[in-house]
């Protein structure tokens, strides 16, 4: 994170556009935030909008404003998020989710510094800073055509990647210290410490939610917490277990313990001899996904792929969208077919889901 602060601060003092790019929960406001506050602009408003949280009419209103009989329900002029920021910084939260036609006008805010309100034909002008962020990978968002390459460079100026707190583990302690610290304030408790193997299995957790899902188990901890110490039968089950995460599938009453039926990778089943190096003896254990973590699966299913491609097939469509699709199945199926629920799981909007489910043939049956 030493990099991320170096050159959150160089460019803060700039008036560059800034992109910045990470998983769901990884801090991606905090470091937009920083940029607003250690800038010279920070004395101007901070408007963040979330655009994968709108539809593409409510976003375009919610942006530029919309002028009286512009649609139904526009019954009076009203100015947009970009007026309300002339001066300070805009925070463009999930610029991944707009579609190609806002992009358009994105664009030209950029480059002229200027728009309409919806309805409208005069041009009004602002002076607001535009930050980024983007939980997908918008280079390949641009090979898809689903981003508009033009908009992407001038949106690039100065990337800001957010690595993954698994990645991170050396800041969990600094960052338990520090919600520890709020979440007192916030209930007015006394949690000074943690008990024995509490930062051990903080630190062993692979968090899949990012900062997000740390701040959320300290701050259930704080609340729950009798004493001033915070103590491992405090945290959930998944952090004290690092195999209770993975689904128990069957139940092999012959054998006397539970097993997994063969994991399926979208083109053959996992085979023994397909298990890396050091995985558990015997088939059974070979096929056990509760002994496996995620990245001995992950290289399975990437090993099979390369196995099985033609030199001439698109990699990434016989192993990163057959995942894709898996994930997006089954994830459907947990959230009992919501689609909102499930796009928010994913980091996506629903109607990138939507699009995604039509091309990947998904229904509500499979």
């Amino acid at each position: 994170m030493r990099e991320v602060d170096r050159v959150t601060r160089k460019v803060a003092v700039s008036n560059a556009s800034v992109l910045i790019l990470g998983e769901t929960g990884t801090g991606k406001e905090l470091i937009a935030s920083a940029v607003h506050r250690l800038s010279h602009r920070s004395g101007g408003p901070f408007v963040k909008v979330n655009c994968g949280a709108l539809s593409e009419s409510l976003l375009e209103s919610e942006l530029f404003g919309h002028v009286r009989g512009a649609f139904t329900g526009a019954v009076a002029n009203r100015a947009g998020r970009f007026e309300a920021a002339d001066g300070g910084s805009i925070f463009l939260d999930e610029i991944n989710s707009t579609t190609l036609t806002l992009q358009v006008k994105l664009l030209r805010v950029l480059q002229e510094k200027e728009f309409e309100r919806v309805g409208d034909t005069s041009s009004h002008r602002t002076d607001a800073r535009i930050i980024a962020a983007s939980n997908r990978d918008l280079m390949r968002q641009v090979q898809l055509e689903e981003f508009r390459e033009d908009l992407y460079w001038r949106l690039n100026v100065v990337p800001v990647e957010l690595p993954a707190l698994r990645h991170r583990r050396e800041d969990i302690p600094a960052l338990v210290a520090f919600f520890l610290d709020h979440y007192n304030e916030v209930n007015d408790r006394y949690v000074s410490h943690l008990g024995p193997g509490v930062m051990r299995a903080l630190q062993d957790y692979h968090w899949p939610g990012n900062v997000r899902e740390l701040q959320n188990y300290v701050e259930r901890a704080v609340v729950m917490s009798d004493t001033d110490e915070l103590v491992l039968d405090a945290l959930p089950l998944c952090v004290r277990d690092p195999h209770h995460s993975a689904p128990v599938r069957e139940l092999n009453s012959a054998a006397g313990g539970l097993q997994a039926p063969p994991v399926s990778n979208g083109m053959n089943e996992v085979r023994p001899s397909d298990v890396a190096p050091g995985a558990p003896a015997g088939a059974n254990a070979a096929l056990d996904i509760n002994r496996m973590d995620l990245k001995t699966l992950a290289r399975i299913v990437v090993q099979r792929g390369l196995d099985e491609a033609d030199d001439a097939e698109d990699l990434h469509s016989v192993v990163v969208d057959q995942v894709e699709r898996e994930l997006i199945s089954q994830l459907l199926l947990r959230c009992g077919g919501v689609q909102t629920k499930t796009a928010s799981r994913l980091g996506m909007n629903r109607n990138t889901l939507s699009k995604k489910m039509k091309d990947y043939g998904l229904n509500l049956d499979d």
